[in-house]
């Protein structure tokens, strides 16, 4: 067994708790990965003859099979080195990537981090997902938010649904000012609270920090419905790549 192998294999355990599972007697170094919740396989370890690849020499060789969850980006992976139609599997959206020192190793992980994604319920999806920015709104008529700001960089804020510590909200205040001011990272979420009136309910309340802010005239509700696609900020949504792009550019 090759040392990547056995790296791959140690990693697997430990970032995504699963062990391998050996399905076939005749086939006793094929090893299995699969997710806990749904059984659906996210990585296959196998040793198979280099002829079959189309490789020269003789014996077997070490490969990882993981799925691609974009079949275009399949046909590209297969265009590089190391990195072959799937042995075994279904060929549109799974590649093997030889594991004998071909194929860099963080290339080789973060493949496997794609496959474990691509394979996974919503929930681990979700609890396995990275930081996200959030586009959230803020209606001064119940909230002077920008006299808050000016008082204090770390507020609490109502928090909206999948909203977790860590992520980014960009927060839109509305008329009169109809516009994106400022930047804030999560720092706290889940904290209890109940309110309820013919207005607003608050189930829970999350702490935000400012990080930035914008010119009023920049971000405007014009210009986010004429140049990025935002016709309405009525509750926390997930911000359009160019729109990220923009505000992560801006001065």
């Amino acid at each position: 067994m090759s040392v990547m192998r056995n790296e791959i294999t140690a990693c697997i355990k430990t970032k995504y708790g699963a062990l391998p599972e050996r399905l076939w007697m005749r086939f006793p170094d094929y090893t299995v990965f699969r997710h806990a919740d749904n059984q659906k396989w996210f990585a296959v370890i196998m040793d198979v003859p280099k002829a079959r690849l189309g490789l020269e020499g003789d014996g077997p060789v070490d490969i990882l099979n993981v799925k691609v969850a974009d079949p275009f980006f399949a046909d590209l992976l297969t265009g590089q080195k190391g990195i072959f139609r799937a042995y075994h599997m279904d060929r549109r959206n799974w590649v093997s990537i030889l594991l004998d020192g071909t194929v860099p190793a963080d290339q080789i992980y973060g493949l496997l981090e794609e496959s474990y994604l691509a394979t996974a319920s919503g929930q681990s999806r979700e609890k396995a997902r990275g930081p996200k920015d959030w586009l959230v709104p803020a209606n001064p008529k119940y909230y002077d938010i920008v006299h808050a700001f000016d008082e204090a960089e770390t507020i609490r804020w109502k928090q909206g649904a999948g909203i977790r510590e860590g992520d980014t909200v960009y927060v839109y205040v509305g008329a009169p000012v109809s516009a994106i001011l400022y930047r804030c990272r999560v720092t706290e979420t889940n904290i209890p609270y109940r309110y309820t009136d013919e207005n607003l309910t608050i189930k829970a309340l999350m702490t935000i920090k400012l990080e930035k802010r914008f010119a009023p005239d920049r971000f405007t509700f014009d210009v986010l419905k004429s140049e990025y696609g935002v016709f309405a900020v009525r509750g926390p949504r997930g911000l359009p790549n160019r729109l990220k792009a923009a505000l992560q550019k801006e001065k």
